[in-house]
Formats: C-alpha cells, sequence, structure tokens
C-alpha cells in the first residue's frame, strides 16, 4: 500500500510538472517567469545579447567611417569573397535582403569610391564587384569589429569551444532549412560532407579525411550546396 500511494504522489507531481512545462512553453522567451524556468529560453535570450553587441560594435565602426552597417558588412564580404559570389543578386541573398537594397548599398559605394563595377561581356546588365585600394583598406580594418566577442570565446575551454560550435551549427542548419536565414556555406550543408556514428564522426570527400569537430567549417570557399 505505501508503494502505491509513493507511485500516486509520483504521477501526480509529475503530471503537474508537465502542465507547468506546457505551460512555459506556451509563453515568450523573454516572459521573465517563464523565461528563468527554462534552459532554452536563457539561451534564446542570451543569443539575443551578443546579436545585441554585434549591432552595436557593428555600429559605431560603421560611424567611424561615415558608412551604414550594411555598408560595412558588404565591404568585409567582398574582401573575403571570390568574384562568382561578388554580384548583386548573391550578395542579396546573402545577406536575405531586397535586390533594390543591395544595389542601393553598391550605389553608394561607387560614390564613395570604395568599389568598382566589371560588367561582364556576355550580359552587360550584370557586373562583379571589386573593391578599391580604399575599400580594401576600410574592409580590412572594420572586419575586426568583432574582437570583443572573440576575447572571451578565445578563454573557453576547446571542448566547450567544439560543443558550442556544433551546437550553433546546428541551430543555423534548422534557421537555414526553415527559410529564415538562405545561403550557408557550411559543412552540413555541401555534398562532400558525410556523417556517420549518429552524427558523431565527420568526413569530407573533397579533403579525402576525416574532420574533427573544431575542422568543420561554417563559410567554406569549396562549399557545393547539398541538395536534399
Amino acid at each position: 500500500m505505501p508503494h502505491i500511494v509513493r507511485i500516486t504522489t509520483f504521477v501526480g507531481h509529475f503530471t503537474q510538472w508537465c502542465k507547468a512545462m506546457q505551460r512555459n512553453m506556451d509563453k515568450s522567451d523573454f516572459d521573465l517567469t517563464a523565461q528563468n524556468q527554462q534552459t532554452g529560453s536563457k539561451i534564446v535570450a542570451s543569443l539575443e545579447r551578443i546579436a545585441q553587441a554585434f549591432r552595436v560594435l557593428l555600429w559605431e565602426e560603421s560611424k567611424m567611417f561615415s558608412l551604414s552597417p550594411i555598408q560595412v558588412q558588404v565591404l568585409i564580404f567582398l574582401l573575403h569573397h571570390s568574384e562568382e559570389k561578388r554580384k548583386v543578386s548573391y550578395l542579396a541573398e546573402e545577406f536575405n535582403m531586397t535586390k533594390a537594397t543591395i544595389s542601393d548599398t553598391v550605389k553608394t559605394l561607387e560614390q564613395k569610391k570604395l568599389i568598382t563595377k566589371a560588367y561582364e561581356q556576355h550580359d552587360t546588365r550584370s557586373y562583379i564587384i571589386h573593391l578599391t585600394k580604399k575599400g580594401e583598406d576600410i574592409a580590412a580594418k572594420t572586419s575586426f569589429f568583432t574582437k570583443e566577442i572573440r576575447t572571451p570565446v578565445d578563454k573557453l575551454h576547446p571542448d566547450d569551444k567544439e560543443n558550442l560550435l556544433l551546437s550553433l551549427i546546428s541551430i543555423i542548419r534548422h534557421l537555414n532549412r526553415s527559410g529564415v536565414i538562405t545561403i550557408q556555406r557550411m559543412c552540413m550543408t555541401c555534398s562532400y560532407y558525410q556523417s556517420s556514428g549518429k552524427g558523431q564522426k565527420h568526413f569530407c570527400k573533397l579533403l579525402n579525411q576525416n574532420l574533427h569537430a573544431a575542422d568543420l567549417r561554417v563559410d567554406c570557399p569549396e562549399h557545393q550546396m547539398k541538395y536534399e
């Protein structure tokens, strides 16, 4: 009889806990009462704080050169990516913006003599964007706007870095699949990538070698989209 009472009590408490969890899941991640009881909500709120830090740091860097944040982002992207990616259509997908918005950004950068356009012979409406010397200098300087975020990351234990990287890649992949963000050039979306052992082992067919978690890339220049 005592065992039945204990089991009944446990079931009652577990049922109440499940109901409380469901109520919290129905609430915003910014509802402090629910947030403080949910690890997932705390993580989402923390990511929002980090995103805010990115915006602040990018804005401060932009002001130094009388540019807008998106203009700085475009300059940095142009500095570090190949010619086939330096087109308005690709930039629009990269930054999840309309072609018209990116075209306006490119026009302003051209007026500031930070970029030039090289029109393609087979299609005079299409052009590749090149940085001028001045544009390269500004892009190189502003690309370090993330250093205050990089500092605490560098202090993490190597194992913690790998676990954090894998978790962030998983989140990015979900956002990509759900259509929130578009172009992603990371290992998990590449045709050269293979995983086994329930995702614990990683292999690159292009390099023909196994990859450690720390070797996984978020932005790979050899990326070939895998269509699922």
